[in-house]
């Protein structure tokens, strides 16, 4: 495989930290770039020392001048709390953030992949969710400079595509969770394993009868570099998990897995927050041969253990 220059926007991130790791122990020259709204430097420091790893401190918003042959933009926080706190700066990070990736990858030539989400989908009327759905969002709602900022996101890199020609992959991705997830980020498997860990009660927002797909970090990363390398496909292509479980199955596990004294309380669920999500994973495992791997339980051991090790 030959060696290329690598830019990963948000790559101190949680999923960009991951990815970086991957394409380091690969061998690539890889460029982390990030502005540590929610990535944090302690992320990535295990790579500081190695001769094909470099980190710049800069915000997508401006424009990147780097010579590179890939560029995986997740520049973009990505949990409510954390997206809702600076509205106009999220919708800016991934509208901005776009057009410059994408002006960077005209220049230069680069292949630049979009890191879009299932948010895209909106509250779905369509079970499981295809690439061809094209979704319920409220385009006023509170959620909605994510998730209009993402679609707005695949609009540009599309564009771009048929009228600048430029080499794109896009990828939605659906709910993920692994070590690195920041502790205070409110979605819900990060909640749920600090709150069991401190013997808090565990808080479910509406009945617990809503269901999400949860998807490891190693396997998601997977179906990341296989479409940035695959040949044949553009996308949207959804990467996640489609084992579909409620949220009070994800307490009740997370309670058991942490041997935690914490009960259950219900508060009401927030706005335009979506009852279901599961992707339809037939167009990654027919282009890319993907699918996951890591069984929940065992994705929730190893992100049990790295919140123990860091809330201590």
């Amino acid at each position: 495989m030959k060696t290329k220059r690598i830019l990963v926007t948000g790559g101190a991130g949680f999923l960009g930290s991951h990815l970086c790791e991957r394409l380091v122990g690969e061998g690539h020259d890889v460029i982390c770039l990030d502005n540590y709204f929610t990535g944090r430097k302690k992320n990535v420091e295990h790579l500081l020392g190695r001769p094909n790893f470099e980190l710049m401190r800069h915000d997508v918003i401006l424009p990147i001048y780097v010579e590179v042959d890939q560029i995986y933009n997740l520049a973009c926080p990505a949990s409510p709390i954390h997206y809702q706190y600076n509205a106009v700066k999220t919708i800016k990070t991934s509208v901005m953030g776009a057009i410059n990736v994408l002006g960077l990858a005209k220049r230069v030539k680069a292949r630049a992949l979009q890191a879009s989400t299932s948010e895209v989908y909106g509250d779905p009327h369509e079970h499981p969710q295809k690439e061809t759905y094209w979704g319920n969002v409220n385009p006023i709602g509170i959620r909605s400079c994510y998730d209009e900022g993402k679609r707005v996101a695949e609009t540009l890199f599309f564009d771009y595509h048929r009228q600048n020609k430029v080499d794109i992959r896009v990828m939605r991705i659906f709910n993920t969770y692994g070590p690195r997830m920041h502790p205070n980020d409110g979605r819900v498997v990060s909640n749920f394993i600090v709150q069991a860990l401190k013997g808090n009660d565990i808080t479910i927002y509406g009945d617990g009868s809503q269901t999400r797909s949860f998807c490891y970090a190693d396997d998601l990363i997977d179906g990341m570099v296989r479409l940035m390398n695959a040949d044949d496909v553009v996308g949207p292509v959804n990467v996640g998990n489609p084992g579909e479980f409620t949220i009070k199955q994800l307490a009740e596990e997370v309670i058991a897995l942490t041997g935690s004294k914490s009960k259950i309380v219900y508060q009401p669920l927030p706005s335009d927050d979506p009852k279901q999500r599961r992707p339809d994973i037939a167009l990654a495992k027919e282009k890319l041969g993907w699918e996951p791997k890591v069984l929940l339980k065992d994705g929730l051991i190893k992100t049990i253990e790295y919140f123990r090790d860091n809330l201590e």
